[in-house]
């Protein structure tokens, strides 16, 4: 296969870059702006309500983000220099690649639980109404708030491992 000319390269990595940056900037808009102002402002009840409103919206893009990242990543780990194998980690690029993928998939792991477990079972706790348990409540809305915190520190770990395979 010949290599992929610079403009096309610039783009993958152009909209590599994008589907971070979106991703991630979700998810620190959310832990840093959202849920503090919204844990000030509003009662419990209002806050899942709107946490799921927002994530209906944010979890389709984050999870297209993902896939154009497993695209756009895999694409430019065929056309570098530095790759020897998938599980390589002869050089310093390459464990930081390996370290970089394994962040990545228990971001992936940690989305799911979020999408197809956490937030129906919010959905479910409120559509009772009145009949909603408070505790119940509490105990979702830590475990959202928990898991929005693990991926953001993830990507934090993400971006650091891209850094160290950068250097390199």
């Amino acid at each position: 296969m010949d290599a992929p000319s610079t403009p096309v390269l610039a783009v993958i990595y152009w909209i590599h870059m994008l589907a971070t940056v979106t991703w991630i900037g979700s998810l620190a808009a959310i832990n840093l702006l959202f849920l503090p102002a919204a844990t000030r402002t509003l009662k419990l009840p209002d806050q899942l309500s709107l946490i799921t409103a927002l994530q209906k919206r944010l979890e389709p893009l984050a999870w297209f983000c993902m896939g154009i990242l497993l695209v756009t990543g895999l694409f430019q780990l065929s056309t570098s220099p530095h790759y020897d194998g998938f599980l390589s980690i002869s050089t310093q690029w390459s464990l930081s690649i390996l370290i970089k993928h394994g962040f990545a998939v228990i971001m992936v792991v940690v989305s799911a639980i979020q999408t197809w477990e956490v937030l129906p079972d919010i959905q479910r706790t409120l559509m009772k109404k009145d009949k909603a348990n408070e505790g119940e409540l509490i105990r979702l809305q830590k475990r959202e708030t928990l898991l929005l915190r693990i991926n953001l520190l993830l990507s934090a770990l993400i971006l650091a491992a891209t850094a160290f395979a950068r250097v390199s």
